[in-house]
């Protein structure tokens, strides 16, 4: 599982601490630019699968206006927009945030969490819940089983992610929020979301457009998501927990990485190093380490 080191954090000229992952780099054909450690081990690709999740509820009949859509891809911040356009969302089956049966949490914004109180509204996974129970009330499924494995969306949502990566489903588990969450390899997801980019089929492309027109739902403002696709013309991008991230650019060029330790810490600097080979220049600040409030080192990728 620990693959290679992609980035090591420094400290007065020396490096203190290394964080190992895998990663992998797909030309715009499709073959494989780059790979570090091991990109066919099965891992857990978490919120990075959010935009395969909402193109199976799209096939499935969920009708949303962009923004919404790309909500339903998001792990928000929890800020007023995020909150106002979930209840948006399930408005559409005349229901509101009582039906959600994802976690509860405060936000991720900074300021926030530190003056909320924990709602599963305010959970960053939300978006995604919601526009679940919508696509069931389009449907006539249950809506109080909607996260069981062996549900009707469910079944179909595994389905999409089959069919885009091009491998079988490893394992099954529960997300974070609560939602299934699937197994399969980093080169897989990789695939996965090259197809999403260049896919001809409408649902592929509604969703994929949605989250480039609307950034700030998909993540938050100044969050790496939402900052990389208002910096990167045509960019699409989704991180996860553990140290997920994918991006892939219109004409295919894609990456996939997975930090092992979890740490998301190194996911900006891994990622723009990574897009530095595709030949894109992602605008990042350097990642600074202090040592009494003034910079005294950095954090920064090995390749």
């Amino acid at each position: 599982m620990l693959g290679e080191v992609l980035a090591e954090v420094t400290r007065g000229g020396e490096v203190e601490s290394i964080h190992a992952g895998h990663l992998v780099i797909l030309n715009a054909d499709g073959s494989i630019a780059v790979e570090k450690g091991d990109p066919l081990l099965p891992m857990y690709s978490r919120s990075s699968l959010k935009s395969i999740q909402a193109s199976a509820m799209v096939r499935a009949g969920l009708d949303l206006e962009p923004r919404l859509l790309a909500l339903v891809c998001a792990s928000h911040a929890g800020t007023h927009i995020h909150q106002t356009g979930t209840q948006s969302i399930l408005a559409k089956a005349g229901l509101d945030e009582h039906s959600l049966q994802c976690v509860m949490d405060r936000p991720i914004d900074e300021e926030l969490r530190r003056t909320s109180q924990p709602t599963r509204l305010a959970m960053n996974c939300s978006g995604k819940h919601a526009g679940m129970i919508v696509t069931c009330h389009i449907n006539g499924w249950p809506i109080d089983s909607y996260l069981d494995p062996q549900h009707p969306l469910q079944k179909a949502i595994a389905q999409e992610v089959e069919a885009m990566s091009g491998e079988s489903i490893v394992n099954t588990t529960v997300d974070g929020c609560g939602a299934p969450l699937f197994m399969f390899s980093l080169l897989g997801l990789a695939r996965a979301i090259r197809a999403l980019t260049i896919s001809t089929d409408p649902v592929h492309q509604n969703v994929v457009q949605a989250c480039r027109d609307f950034p700030e739902m998909v993540s938050g403002q100044g969050r790496l998501a939402t900052r990389m696709m208002q910096n990167i013309e045509g960019l699409f991008m989704k991180d996860g927990a553990e140290g997920i991230n994918v991006a892939s650019l219109p004409d295919g060029r894609t990456l996939a990485l997975k930090i092992s330790d979890g740490n998301a810490r190194v996911v900006p600097v891994v990622t723009a190093a990574a897009l530095k080979i595709l030949g894109i220049d992602a605008l990042e600040q350097e990642e600074n380490t202090f040592g009494g409030g003034k910079p005294v080192g950095s954090i920064r990728a090995t390749f």
